[in-house]
């Protein structure tokens, strides 16, 4: 395929995703910073790493949890089966859950 034909072929990919907007000419790295430096400016809000570092970890009682990052599943993420044979909590990789065993000892 042409190197024009790609550029078309983003292009339309980039108006579907974002609606009509024209951003030829603004490569996606620059609107990408541009928000990014945005929500960085508010300093009131939390970042989501802070947010989900307050939820304590996760008790269970088995060797393995199926973390799907909500009960809703349309606001969750695909399964990820984690094994908590460590002592230190383990951690999903998709939304930063932490579980750990409950020893009932």
């Amino acid at each position: 395929m042409a190197a024009f034909g790609r550029k078309a072929m983003a292009t339309n990919l980039l108006k579907t995703l974002t609606g009509t907007r024209s951003f030829m000419g603004v490569g996606s790295s620059e609107v990408i910073t541009s928000h990014t430096y945005k929500w960085m400016q508010d300093t009131s809000k939390k970042s989501p790493m802070e947010l989900i570092n307050e939820v304590p970890p996760i008790k269970v009682e088995g060797r393995i949890v199926g973390c799907e990052g909500d009960t809703n599943p349309a606001l969750g993420h695909p399964i990820e089966y984690i094994c908590l044979d460590l002592v230190e909590p383990a951690v999903c990789k998709y939304c930063g859950l932490r579980y750990t065993q409950d020893h009932h000892h």
